[in-house]
């Protein structure tokens, strides 16, 4: 097999890898602060004004985070409480529009006879480009638990990725997904200490 062919492929192989290991989900991250007495939260409700919110009302995706966060929190033992909660919740969401301009060389190499005279009977890599633009959305998603009674925010948690046609037609899937994995940073369940490691 000829050794440029070879490099191509190669080339290939990894490229494939590696766009494969960008589909595995969102990059998430999270953060809390030490000083917090996680002991001391047992009960939760939202913030009074929700970042997916629009306008003085309430949307669909609001509708979706609270179920969501909600179920979230009970599996961990808080429960829900409209008075005195000891944790408020709000959420943010931002989806843009992306464009990238991809360049990569087109498969050429030299065959046959002239095989080993490689680059001059086809074209060069660098003057032969191929060109696509591709156009895509990517989102945030930020989950802020917030001491009730300090007005201060005790956790973050952030997912980031790309978003597909798929979860902008079913919502609620992916956000109950999307919200699944961010709680898994959550450091705490009610009336435990954090257990993070430093």
């Amino acid at each position: 097999m000829n050794a440029n062919y070879r490099r191509v492929l190669t080339a290939s192989a990894t490229l494939t890898i590696l766009l494969a290991g960008c589909a595995t989900g969102p990059s998430i991250r999270s953060d809390y602060d030490r000083s917090a007495d996680f002991v001391s939260y047992r009960t939760y409700d939202f913030a009074s004004e929700l970042g997916t919110d629009r306008a003085g009302y309430s949307t669909i995706i609001t509708s979706h985070f609270k179920r969501s966060v909600g179920r979230e929190l009970e599996a961990r033992g808080y429960r829900r409480a409209e008075s005195n909660p000891d944790l408020l919740v709000n959420f943010f969401v931002d989806i843009e529009e992306r464009t990238d301009v991809r360049r990569s060389p087109p498969p050429t190499f030299g065959v046959g006879y002239y095989g080993y005279r490689y680059g001059l009977y086809t074209a060069w890599p660098l003057y032969a480009d191929n060109v696509r633009t591709v156009r895509y959305k990517t989102g945030t998603a930020n989950i802020d638990v917030i001491d009730a009674e300090g007005r201060r925010l005790v956790w973050e948690g952030i997912a980031e990725g790309r978003v597909t046609d798929e979860a902008l037609e079913n919502p609620g899937a992916a956000i109950d997904s999307v919200v699944r994995d961010i709680f898994e940073r959550y450091p705490a369940t009610a009336g435990s200490a954090a257990n993070v490691p430093e």
